[in-house]
């Protein structure tokens, strides 16, 4: 008898894991797109309300947690900032300490020299050429020390509400590599990809979504599939089929 997987909430009872040949490809622009809506479907019944999990009480906050979340883990930052805003209450308080400090600070994130260079230099950049805000404009904000694309997305979307793009992170770029929705390598290419077919008032929330995804079900080495509400979508050749 084969097994089956239960799912909790609305989800029925689904069979072993459907092989990839077995699963049709959309052809048409009407077929991706009803794929598509599927898949949205699905992410918003597993996570509705998604959120960052990189933990902050403003925006300046967040751009600093972002900063330091680079090749590290959002757990490892979360043990990190309480620390570091306390010591540095406020943007002044960073831009003007001695960045050696701040590096032995946040050193347990990794690279933490040039991290502590960023977050200095955004600081200062902020206070001379901001007035102390953050802009709301991605243009702007990625002139910010740290502020690549990625995170200045997080920081607009996350802190402002702003849909400036898709975050776009490994997990994003490995998932939308397996449902097919892109299939660059390059994390700018990945988001145009993505900006093209989703609607912009998912941007923010997709990207949530995706991530929590990929940490829980569809993860880098041996992808849960069994356990997915979107196995009878996905055709990735990686698929676990156990």
């Amino acid at each position: 008898m084969k097994s089956k997987c239960y799912y909790v909430g609305s989800f029925a009872p689904m069979p072993n894991v459907t092989p990839p040949r077995l699963i049709p490809k959309p052809k048409t622009a009407a077929e991706k797109q009803a794929r598509l809506r599927k898949i949205l479907n699905t992410l918003e019944k597993l996570y509705p309300d998604a959120v960052c999990a990189l933990h902050h009480s403003n925006p300046w906050e967040l751009l600093v947690a972002t900063i330091l979340s680079a090749q590290c883990t959002d757990e490892r930052v979360n043990k990190v900032t309480p620390g570091l805003f306390a010591k540095y209450p406020t943007m002044q308080d960073l831009a003007h300490a001695d960045v050696r400090e701040i590096a032995l600070d946040v050193k347990s994130t990794g690279f933490f020299n040039n991290k502590a260079k960023s977050i200095q230099g955004a600081a200062r950049t902020l206070i001379e050429q901001f007035g102390g805000e953050i802009p709301r404009d991605i243009e702007q904000l990625t002139k910010v020390p740290g502020a690549a694309r990625k995170t200045a997305n997080v920081v607009l979307g996350t802190g402002f509400g702003i849909p400036s793009g898709v975050v776009v992170d490994t997990h994003v770029t490995r998932i939308a590599n397996r449902l097919d929705l892109s299939r660059q390598s390059d994390a700018v290419k990945i988001e145009k990809d993505l900006m093209k077919i989703l609607p912009q008032d998912r941007w923010i929330l997709f990207s949530h979504q995706v991530i929590h995804f990929g940490r829980r079900i569809c993860v880098a080495r041996k992808p849960k599939c069994a356990e997915c509400p979107l196995d009878p979508l996905c055709y990735a050749k990686d698929k676990t089929l156990a």
